[in-house]
């Protein structure tokens, strides 16, 4: 194909999805069709992957094999080790067994412990197996024949690790008491020696370095350290998270270590049986020890650790509220954080064997991420059960075991010939008409949708689609519903699995329209008129764009401003549109006594207005509000909503005041004057009087209250001096209105 054909193929494909595009972002209500877009990683962490991994970068290609090898039919994998023939141990709780699985995926039980829960294991020099057990912890020698011995009997509860040292010693881990132990087989009985007491309550995770030293992770205080053959020891690292559950040496020399939050590890155990962890067969709270061991291709130890349940990862350099963070601690002592989560308590963490990644298990739907050493991170596979509890590495295989149902699985360096993807649930809060769906990607993929009405997919909902196979684009098949949600299917081919790939998934949907609703509204006291406030004026080259304008920031509506106008009448609405559609308001009137509304104002985009009662004339009326969405809908498409308001009267007639009989001059140089003040329109609110324009001075009727549309008042008022006074009165009723009167008298 020439180059001028494929730009107009080009061409062709893109320009309707962009234009597309370009419409549903300026008509993101119910006037227009909104786009649901998939594009971020994020986003697609939320769905669920079978057999597919998610990118990085937020792309979704055909995952490694995973394939399940046993099942112990258990409920937890606490512990995991390899020898050197590849056979994998697992020890198992809550019966405290643990179980050996050959390189042919045949497994069996190889012993029962008296304790509940085998904590630890480890492959020794001399080839027999050890079990660290807990509560009452104690460490077994088991032989290949599933005899097994205690090998050491510590006063310590739990036994969380296990490494074997340089001189073929075996190191022990211990908690509630926090020491670390060396026990050499030396005749019939073993030499038990404390190697140190780090003043930590558990030393969580062991790993034996290249160089003879022990490193040691610990709760609570989140140290890291480096523990020589003599007993010194040297913190390399100080966690800001409470518990280094895990650690995993790589070949270069740095050291992954996988730490947990309270949040994340919980209390350890005070009873008889440890902790469940969250999600664990329906119970909550506690910690998981899961055991993560490296081996070389020799069959040597390398590194051994353990986690907890998991979520949701976010940025990996803010700590405050992280449950786990996984860190790189470099041979020249420098820390780097690769990876960290609010939410997803990671369980296990190892070397990947090509170097230059980490592992990490997680309870977040049993996943296992592949972290670079500049902190990039990939779902790589996505298990069947809740938990990846415990990782294994010997030399290129990797093995994961699970808890909930505890069973191990082993990935192959191929891609999976078939995988599928399924979108998170999209709610378009009303039932929609669908649009099209298209994407970015190549290979063999095909998208398929389903929609229903419960916000859970089960058997109510339709069934998955014909394939779409066009990434251009197609129209949706699936019935008119609330709810949709997407499945990608990517294969392999001719052309290699991993070239199979999809990106940028968008879906286009119509909502249902809804008639707004005014919820509230409210009548301000008479005379108080309500002024539109300057408002933060929108960009006019977005909305000649095209765009929403809330695309740059919602806009900031400043309410508006209170002043005096006599005689106002001002109401302020409330009003609600669940498709989130612009709304215009329209204000009508009726005097109670009648039928019929009248138009005051229509085309409001302010939720207020504010009438002269002047306007009306004395009387009373309700009011009524109309909310249209018209401004977002097409013509004979819109509705709208209204609500009437309680009565309210106006009054825009003041009072009445008169003299009532002659004034008096009285001896003591006072005057009596009887005033009688009549409203027709409403009550008397208040009277005031001024001698000689002096200050004013509340006065109060005969009866002693102001409560009726006539009230009469009589007042004797001091005169200062001889010769003539003015003597005013002025008078409210309930409307604001004012009026006044003033008489002379003579002394």
């Amino acid at each position: 194909m020439t180059n001028k054909k494929l730009a107009l193929r080009t061409a062709q494909i893109f320009l309707p999805v962009l234009l597309l595009l370009l419409f549903a972002a300026s008509h993101v209500h119910a006037g227009g069709p909104v786009v649901w877009e998939t594009s971020s990683r994020a986003e697609l962490l939320n769905g669920e992957a079978r057999g597919v991994s998610v990118t990085d970068t937020g792309a979704l290609m055909l995952a490694p094999r995973f394939t399940q090898l046993f099942d112990t039919e258990q409920a937890y994998v606490w512990s995991s080790t390899v020898d050197a023939a590849g056979v994998v141990y697992l020890g198992t709780g809550h019966d405290g067994r643990i179980f050996r699985v050959g390189a042919d995926g045949r497994g069996a039980l190889l012993y029962d412990a008296a304790e509940l829960d085998v904590t630890a294991l480890v492959m020794g020099r001399d080839g027999a197996l050890y079990a660290g057990t807990s509560p009452d912890g104690k460490v077994y020698r088991v032989g290949a024949d599933g005899r097994a011995e205690v090998f050491f009997d510590p006063p310590d509860r739990y036994i969380w690790s296990l490494a074997v040292l340089g001189d073929g010693a075996l190191a022990v881990g211990t908690g509630d008491t926090g020491k670390l132990y060396r026990v050499r087989a030396a005749g019939a009985k073993p030499e038990t020696s404390l190697l140190i007491d780090t003043n930590e309550t558990h030393i969580i995770s062991l790993v034996a370095d290249r160089q003879g030293n022990l490193i040691a992770g610990t709760d609570p205080g989140g140290l890291v350290l480096r523990v020589s053959t003599e007993g010194k020891a040297f913190a390399l690292f100080d966690s800001p998270l409470r518990e280094v559950h895990s650690l995993a040496l790589a070949a270069d020399g740095s050291l992954y270590a996988l730490a947990l939050s309270d949040a994340a590890s919980g209390p350890r155990p005070a009873g008889n049986t440890p902790s469940t962890p969250q999600g664990a067969g329906g119970a909550s709270g506690g910690t998981v020890t899961g055991t993560v061991t490296t081996i070389d291709e020799s069959g040597a130890q390398v590194a051994q650790f353990g986690g907890q349940q998991a979520a949701q990862t976010r940025s990996r350099n803010e700590l405050q509220n992280a449950r786990s963070a996984v860190f790189r601690i470099m041979p020249d002592g420098g820390t780097d954080i690769l990876w960290s989560s609010t939410a997803v308590t990671a369980f296990s963490v190892a070397a990947a064997p090509q170097g230059g990644s980490v592992l990490v298990g997680t309870s977040d739907k049993g996943r296992i991420y592949s972290v670079t050493d500049d902190g990039r991170d990939t779902l790589l596979v996505q298990s069947s059960e809740d938990q990846i509890s415990s990782l294994l590495v010997r030399g290129g295989d990797v093995f994961a075991a699970s808890s909930n149902q505890g069973k191990l699985f082993r990935f192959a360096a191929d891609p999976v010939g078939e995988g599928t993807y399924e979108s998170a649930v999209r709610d378009a809060r009303f039932v929609a008409s669908w649009g099209r769906i298209w994407w970015r990607g190549r290979g063999q993929v095909e998208l398929q949708t389903r929609t229903g009405n419960t916000e859970r997919p089960d058997v109510t909902w339709s069934d998955w689609s014909v394939p779409y196979k066009d990434p251009a684009g197609a129209a949706i098949a699936s019935p008119r519903a609330r709810f949709i949600q997407w499945r990608a299917v990517l294969r392999s081919g001719a052309g290699g699995g991993a070239e199979s790939r999809v990106e940028d998934v968008s879906l286009a949907y119509l909502p249902r329209n809804v008639a707004p609703e005014i919820l509230t509204i409210q009548i301000l006291p008479v005379g108080i008129a309500l002024q539109s406030a300057v408002q933060i004026p929108i960009d006019p080259n977005l909305e000649a764009a095209g765009l929403d304008p809330t695309l740059v920031g919602a806009p900031v509506q400043i309410p508006p401003r209170r002043a005096f106008q006599r005689g106002a009448i001002s109401l302020q609405w409330q009003a609600e549109d669940r498709n989130g559609d612009q709304l215009e308001y329209s204000v009508y009137y009726r005097a109670a006594s009648e039928n019929t509304f009248r138009l005051l104002k229509e085309d409001l985009r302010d939720n207020f207005y504010s009438v002269d009662g002047a306007s009306l004339g004395d009387g009373r009326y309700v009011f009524r509000i109309v909310a249209s969405d018209a401004p977002q809908n097409a013509l004979g498409q819109a509705l709208t909503g209204q609500r009437i308001s309680e009565p309210v009267e106006v009054d825009s007639t003041p009072p009445t005041v008169r003299v009532a009989g002659e004034a008096q001059t009285l001896s003591d140089g006072r005057a009596r004057v009887r005033f009688e003040i009549g409203d027709a329109g409403g009550m008397i609110k208040r009277a005031d009087v001024s001698v000689d324009s002096g200050e004013w001075r509340a006065v109060f009727p005969e009866d002693g209250i102001a409560d009726s549309p006539r009230e009469a008042y009589q007042l004797e008022v001091p005169l200062a001096g001889a010769g003539e006074h003015t003597i005013s009165l002025r008078a409210f009723d309930a409307g604001g209105n004012v009026s006044s009167m003033r008489i002379v008298v003579r002394r």
